[in-house]
């Protein structure tokens, strides 16, 4: 071998140690990942919040009056 092609195999062998302790050091990657935009939070209004409680406890005392006729 000659002296270039030392030199260019002692260079990709860096390479490979420097991606090597990247990974094990948990460096992010050249290759950047595309972030996903954020989520938006929808709110409920105390209102929604009461018709949505009041549907769920009539949906309970439901479950309650047929668990008793059962019985």
């Amino acid at each position: 071998m000659n002296t270039a092609d030392l030199l260019s195999s002692i260079d990709s062998e860096i390479s490979l140690f420097q991606q090597v302790r990247a990974l094990l050091a948990g460096e992010v990657p050249s290759v950047r990942r595309v972030a996903k935009p954020a989520k938006k939070h929808h709110t409920l209004s105390a209102e929604a919040r009461e018709r949505i409680a009041a549907a769920q406890r009539k949906r309970w005392a439901a479950q309650k009056k047929t668990a008793k006729k059962s019985a």
